[in-house]
């Protein structure tokens, strides 16, 4: 498989008018130097729409296109509880976590782990994310990129790795989050355009009439696959645990990803107002809603293609990560390109995020502590020097750490459980617990991880998704008793919840009600 002339030129047209509209918006009026504001946090100018479309590019990656098709193929659209389950998530985070942040007017996570529990949690927390981002998140999308542009265009891994890591590099280092933002705006589009065309071919090719046959087509062939909750005796179990999913860690995960991660927590930071933070979160709350139906979908309908000989049904078992490159191409000339464009767009968008929070942490949070004096201008440029640093770390980390797992979608889930009950614990003590303090949050950290690595090697045959929600209640147990016997925190730090306003906007309350209405609708079809 080939990419043809005509691909190639919308691939071109779409690097340079990226690439050209990114050093457009990050100009800046003339006489005003790009402070850490402007870099970071876009001048906190961001409107809803911009917040909404950049959270979906930045969390529609390669990890989820290509590990969530290819776990449509092994699994199903059970999957898709990773996607509708955050839609609900973004909903509360948007109305009770957003004005606690705001509020205080923070840059970063960590810096509201300062204010509420001192240097120490802050410190430990900037260099757990630094070091999760660049060695876990940043390389799994490489990867994962990597290897579909590799199974299209017939180049090497590593060479298509480097070659989308310069491209994210090329137009986030000079803009900083405006640029990634405001981009994202046309990534998204053109991801959601690319993705419903790979479900539409790959329907279509189906012994049906039609796309919208071939649906019917899938759903009668496959019904196993089109179940939410799995049986206990079905291998992907371990995975998916049945009910757990929907009454275990599955939410933990979700909290610490959407509520508490700086990565995706740093568009809402940088918007004009709490209004507009709460909408752009509710907004991608219903784009979430859409995502299975453009990455799952194709990848149940891999496993008829593989059977009727259409896809390599053998290479696909062995690596189930290869269905969306094979998928891609039952494009013809020209939509290929425009696929291939909407696969870059995911990867290069979330590349390009995944370095503005690294740079900010470590800017902000790590640098800045050491040297407090500096000036604007001299922390932009630590914080370039951070996020190429960090590219290149993971450029180099990414085949050794990722590529010799099956899914990298469920061992991103998997890396990441390990801390995040301690992470949650943490924010939720720190907003509604006033007894709360640094011993307790230590407790929570550091034995959200010990005893998720003694349980993972003392019981593995419990799931991890059932492992981190037991972890999340020892450490919610643990912090509050160690926090009760240790010093009461200072006055100061607490969170003072009567100064909070956490009234909605009649939009935000009617996008929330619509999602919430669908997401009922889902769950009931599909038990």
């Amino acid at each position: 498989m080939t990419l043809e002339t005509i691909d190639v030129v919308i691939i071109a047209g779409y690097a340079v008018a990226l690439l050209g509209i990114a050093l457009l918006v990050s100009r800046e009026p003339k006489g005003h130097d790009k402070n850490t504001e402007d870099y970071f946090l876009a001048g906190r100018a961001l409107p809803w729409w911009a917040i909404g479309a950049s959270l979906i590019a930045s969390n529609i990656s390669a990890e989820q296109i290509i590990g969530q098709s290819g776990q449509g193929f092994a699994v199903g659209i059970a999957i898709a509880a990773y996607e509708w389950q955050a839609a609900l998530v973004l909903i509360i985070v948007a109305k009770y976590f957003l004005p606690i942040f705001l509020k205080r007017r923070i840059y970063t996570m960590p810096q509201f782990l300062e204010q509420r529990y001192g240097e120490g949690v802050k410190t430990l927390m900037s260099v757990f994310w630094v070091a999760l981002y660049t060695a876990v998140n940043l390389t799994t999308v490489l990867w994962l990129g990597g290897l579909a542009v590799s199974t299209l265009t017939g180049w090497d891994v590593l060479p298509s790795m480097a070659a989308l890591a310069a491209f994210a590099a090329l137009y986030s280092l000079y803009g900083g989050l405006k640029a990634v933002a405001l981009t994202d705006i046309i990534q998204v589009v053109i991801l959601i355009l690319g993705g419903f065309a790979i479900t539409w071919f790959a329907l279509d090719a189906l012994p049906a009439d039609g796309a919208l046959g071939g649906l019917g087509y899938l759903a009668g062939e496959m019904p196993g696959h089109f179940e939410m909750i799995l049986d206990d005796d079905h291998p992907a179990y371990g995975d998916l645990p049945g009910i757990w999913t929907l009454l275990g860690g599955l939410w933990v995960l979700h909290f610490s990803y959407w509520g508490f991660n700086q990565y995706i927590i740093q568009r809402a930071l940088g918007a004009e107002s709490l209004g507009e933070a709460q909408k752009g979160l509710a907004f991608a709350a219903l784009l979430k809603l859409v995502v299975p139906f453009i990455v799952v979908i194709p990848g149940i309908a891999a496993v008829i293609l593989a059977q009727q000989g259409a896809l390599d049904g053998a290479a696909l078992a062995e690596r189930s990560d290869r269905t969306y490159g094979e998928l891609m191409g039952f494009a013809p000339a020209g939509l290929r390109g425009l696929v291939f464009a909407a696969l870059i767009a995911a990867v290069v968008s979330s590349l390009a995020s995944m370095m503005n929070s690294i740079s900010t942490i470590f800017t902000m949070d790590l640098y800045r502590s050491v040297k407090p004096e500096e000036s604007e201008r001299h922390y932009v440029t630590v914080g370039r020097i951070a996020a190429f640093t960090a590219m290149a770390l993971a450029l180099v980390l990414a085949q050794p750490f990722i590529g010799g797992f099956e899914s990298g979608f469920q061992t991103v889930q998997e890396y990441t459980g390990f801390i995040a009950p301690g992470i949650v614990v943490v924010f939720l003590l720190g907003f509604f617990d006033k007894r709360a303090n640094a011993a307790g949050a230590f407790t929570a950290l550091i034995g959200s991880v010990v005893v998720n690595v003694a349980l993972k090697f003392g019981a593995p045959d419990v799931p991890f998704i059932i492992r981190i929600w037991v972890v999340f209640l020892l450490s919610l147990v643990a912090a509050a008793i160690v926090s009760r016997l240790t010093a009461q925190p200072d006055e100061e730090r607490t969170v003072k919840l009567g100064d909070i306003a956490f009234a909605t906007t009649a939009l935000f309350n009617t996008l929330a009600t619509i999602t919430i209405a669908i997401l009922i609708g889902l769950y009931a079809a599909l038990w």
